[in-house]
């Protein structure tokens, strides 16, 4: 094991003393305050706004409509709907397309009067029938557009229909939202046609392209800082409407403008997991072996950008089967855009596909994790690839151990704890292992301090730690000596973060950069006088020290390297990339995750007894962190299982539980015990270190895994998430 594989997170005292700064916390000179007032109808045009009594209120500085809007260059051309950016041009003009859109910026001197003048801003609306309710609008289905929006079939096209034993359900997922402590927000400024933003993005090259398309100007004119990121988990992989009507305002008064989202508006301007309903059609034979499988999903987008994300995907590879067909259409409600959420797509569908293969177990009188086994994939029949690795088998096996797999009975309610039913469940996950090309800028100080820059930034994961650990393995440099600077342009340009690619790609880049820089300090210091006439392949990088192989007596200190050659740093910029061999692999992670519950048959109370959660990721770079991504995975996923769902009032399209109080997530009286255990097993294909993405498989399965063992416990199969006490009560009275 590396001895930086456990250690501390480098950002860790900066976030519990308050040191570390997030981007609405910068100090800027002469900010003013912004708010956001948010259309009352679902759909139509505004018939007219009424500015007058904000305009004339105490320290209003501007309002904004979409009548004196200084309308940005791009808005003149058509918005590509693939980038980064948001197709909704905020204050173009008087449509309606969602409830809650902005329809005005208000701009005051302090927080309190903007507060107070957005207030007496009124509208009316020319209102036209909207459709919130997916359910009562499947029938404007449609494909996206496309490759990525076809049909899929592998074999017989829904070959399950002759299997000998057959399984059809249909299963939801409500609307969720992402809901960090750390508001959405933004500091925008301008220096001339030059904008700089303190804001809460996943990706700073991404926001800086779609800012500088939006207002006409170079990507590499926008500066873009966001360090810092109190959680994500996919809301900060769009350029919002928010931010750009931040720029706007900012640009007209040629002075730094603050706009930072109130709760409510984080349910409405900022995306959701999508609305999905899923239909699975399974079918084996009578000893189990999969024959065909059959898996649509119908989910929803806005009226104005075709969203969809890979619920049906993992369904094509995960098991062996012959005989495979996915479908997935899209329905335009009118609300703001979905946007991934972490586990994207293969949380959806995870659900569907995990809690059908518990059913068809069930049916099949087969014990659940047998049933997988006897159908266990030894290559990825979709790519028609082998895997880099596979060690799922021993997930399995190392979770049923943890869980106490041999006390569960095929018949649901055959145990019991006292007064409490007991179930056992499982679920399996997997997220593909991606790599972007990414660069990395490694140096040497003469103080013998070790500098790691990429623009990439941490919402959370523990990205600068990696960093940190990889250098320190690659250098030999103390992890006190090395410092990370991320989160900001201006530095090399590294990947979003997100899609569980960030070590794979900026840890790759570490690796490269580190290597070629100790390959030149080793190269530098081989023509001093003190090393002069030792070939360089028989000198080491050492403690900070170019050494002799042979001879440790013969050796120089970076510092004196750098000295010699009369050089303040010795620096190397190196963009890293996935190689050719890559390519004839299928690279993915893998996950389990195992639950007991505990159900109480008078009032249907669900207890989370002990949750075990076990990740083929290859390499382990740090174990904290990386069982902190896990434990924080499985919590999301017990959310989606338990208590997520974003309430809408259909007749009027806009949400009625857009609150902490009434939208439901776990704390930790919800979770009694959580374990969380890794294969850490090396991948010898997916980059350098081994190692495979986590932040996504961590909650893809958790959900199903509790559907499941709510079964094994009551013998109700609940099939639309969340699984409240009203949707068991039924068996529970029995």
């Amino acid at each position: 094991m590396s001895k930086t594989s456990n250690i501390n997170r480098v950002d860790g005292f900066a976030k519990v003393t308050g040191s570390a700064t997030y981007s609405a916390e910068y100090k800027t000179p002469g900010v003013a305050y912004a708010c956001l007032v948010g259309s009352t109808i679902a759909k139509g045009r505004i018939k007219s706004i009424d500015t007058k009594k904000a305009e004339w209120a105490p320290g209003v500085l501007a309002v904004i409509t979409h009548l004196n809007v200084d309308k940005p260059a791009g808005y003149q051309k058509a918005k590509d709907k693939h980038n980064f950016g948001q197709p909704l041009q905020v204050f173009k003009d008087d449509t309606i397309l969602y409830y809650d859109q902005p329809i005005a910026l208000v701009i005051a001197d302090t927080f309190e009067r903007m507060q107070y003048a957005a207030s007496l801003i009124k509208a009316q609306y020319l209102k036209e029938d909207h459709s919130t309710d997916l359910n009562k609008a499947k029938d404007k289905e449609k494909k996206k557009e496309g490759d990525k929006g076809n049909d899929y079939h592998r074999g017989v096209e829904d070959g399950y229909k002759n299997a000998e034993v057959i399984l059809e359900e249909e299963y939801t997922i409500p609307t969720e939202v992402h809901n960090p402590m750390e508001l959405a927000n933004i500091i925008a400024k301008w220096e001339g046609n030059k904008p700089t933003l303190y804001t809460k993005s996943q990706g700073v090259e991404g926001t800086r392209k779609s800012v500088g398309e939006v207002f006409g100007i170079p990507a590499a004119d926008v500066a873009v800082n966001s360090e810092y990121l109190g959680g994500a988990f996919g809301m900060g992989l769009h350029t919002w409407p928010y931010e750009i009507a931040a720029l706007i305002g900012a640009k007209k008064l040629n002075r730094p403008v603050k706009l930072v989202l109130h709760r409510e508006q984080m349910f409405t301007n900022v995306g959701f997991r999508p609305y999905t309903i899923q239909k699975m059609g399974l079918g084996a034979t009578k000893e189990g072996k999969l024959t065909g499988l059959t898996h649509e999903a119908v989910a929803m987008t806005s009226s104005y950008e075709d969203f969809m994300e890979g619920t049906v995907n993992m369904s094509r590879f995960i098991y062996d089967c012959a005989n495979v067909s996915t479908r997935y259409r899209i329905v335009p409600l009118d609300t703001c855009t979905p946007i991934w959420m972490r586990g994207p797509g293969e949380a959806t569908g995870s659900f569907a596909l995990e809690s059908a293969m518990d059913e068809l177990a069930h049916k099949l009188n087969m014990d659940p994790i047998e049933f997988r086994k006897l159908n266990y994939a030894e290559k990825d029949l979709e790519q028609n690839k082998p895997w880099s690795s596979k060690y799922l088998l021993e997930c399995y096996e190392g979770g049923m151990e943890r869980i106490g797999w041999k006390n569960r009975k095929n018949k649901p309610g055959s145990v019991r704890e006292g007064e409490w039913l007991v179930g056992y469940g499982m679920g399996t996950g997997t997220f593909g292992c991606y790599r972007s090309p990414t660069s990395v800028k490694a140096k040497f100080l003469t103080n013998g301090t070790l500098v790691l820059q990429c623009s990439v930034n941490d919402m959370g994961p523990g990205t600068a730690t990696m960093m940190t650990a990889i250098g320190a393995d690659v250098t030999g440099v103390s992890t006190e000596n090395i410092i990370i600077e991320m989160g900001k342009s201006g530095l090399a340009k590294g990947p979003t973060q997100g899609g569980s690619a960030t070590t794979s790609s900026v840890g790759s880049a570490v690796n490269d950069s580190c290597q070629l820089l100790v390959t030149k300090a080793i190269e530098l210091a081989s023509k001093t006088d003190a090393l002069k006439n030792i070939p360089i392949a028989d000198l080491a990088f050492i403690n900070g020290s170019v050494t002799s192989k042979k001879d440790s007596s013969k050796s120089i200190s970076l510092v004196e390297v750098l000295n010699a050659n009369k050089l303040e740093e010795l620096a190397i910029e190196n963009q890293s990339k996935a190689t050719e061999e890559a390519k004839k692999y299928s690279i993915y992670s893998f996950s389990v995750h195992f639950v007991k519950v505990l159900i109480n048959p008078n009032l249907g109370k669900i207890r989370l007894a002990h949750v075990v959660s076990c990740a083929d990721i290859g390499t382990v770079i740090n174990q904290k962190t990386s069982a902190g991504q896990m434990f924080g995975g499985a919590v999301g996923g017990i959310g989606m299982g338990l208590m997520e769902s974003l309430e809408i009032d259909h007749r009027f399209g806009r949400p009625i539980n857009n609150n902490f109080a009434d939208y439901h997530v776990p704390v930790n009286a919800d979770i009694e015990k959580q374990e969380v255990f890794f294969v850490n097993k090396k991948d010898p294909i997916s980059n350098p270190m081994g190692t495979k993405g986590l932040g996504e498989t961590a909650l893809v399965g958790m959900a199903p895994a509790i559907a499941n063992a709510v079964f094994n416990a009551t013998g109700k199969r609940v099939r639309d998430l969340p699984i409240t006490l009203d949707k068991i009560i039924e068996t529970v009275k029995v």
